[in-house]
């Protein structure tokens, strides 16, 4: 089984919500970048020191301390399935840096075309309290408007909205998309396409990492 797993694809294209099966059905540990910082940070080590100077000044965390923090974070972490790496890396200097550092067995590109990522993501409802997610069409709550867990009233996130998902989506192609040719290069990639039922999509999720 593949151990340590980049999982790739634009916004809404369901990496979080694979990366969440893998989680909570293979045993899979996800390393969100951005937890990572805060947890480092909060518990005031040495590394979330130094990162919380540059989130302080509004400066981009360098990719050799997010690197040492994942490093340190694997190693807390003892024997386990496979980590998903989560949000990291977004762009190619970041997966030569981590290449360096850390092997990477397999690239899984979620394939999802822009209208279909736009339709989704703008039907995208949120809980502001317990952080819940629905969709207008896939997975609406059971009361229009009013989350099922908590009760809260759903809201549209600003990056939810059409303007924004364009621009997402965008910054996504320019910054992120060559990292599918740096990762199929290097022989590590495999896409599957990323509609469709999302058990269907874990088959072939489950497949890609034997």
């Amino acid at each position: 089984m593949k151990s340590m797993i980049v999982l790739l694809g634009p916004p809404g294209a369901g990496k979080g919500t694979q990366g969440e099966k893998l989680e909570t059905e293979l045993g899979y540990v996800r390393l969100s970048t951005g937890d990572m910082l805060r947890e480092a940070v909060r518990n005031g080590t040495e590394l979330g020191k130094i990162a919380k100077g540059y989130m302080d000044s509004g400066a981009l965390v360098p990719n050799d301390l997010i690197i040492n923090l994942m490093k340190e974070k694997i190693e807390s972490l003892g024997k386990v399935p496979g980590i998903i790496f989560d949000g990291f890396p977004r762009t190619v200097e970041q997966a030569e840096a981590l290449d360096k550092e850390l092997d990477i067995d397999l690239a899984l590109n979620f394939d999802v075309e822009d209208e279909v990522l736009v339709s989704r993501l703008t039907q995208r409802r949120s809980c502001p309290d317990c952080n819940a997610v629905y969709h207008l069409s896939n997975k609406p709550p059971a009361k229009e408007g009013i989350c099922d867990k908590c009760g809260a009233a759903l809201y549209q996130r600003d990056d939810d909205k059409e303007e924004t998902v364009r621009n997402r989506l965008k910054t996504y192609r320019e910054k992120t998309f060559p990292l599918v040719s740096y990762y199929e290069k290097t022989g590590k990639l495999v896409t599957i396409p990323g509609t469709g039922e999302i058990d269907a999509i874990f088959a072939q999720v489950k497949k890609a990492i034997q």
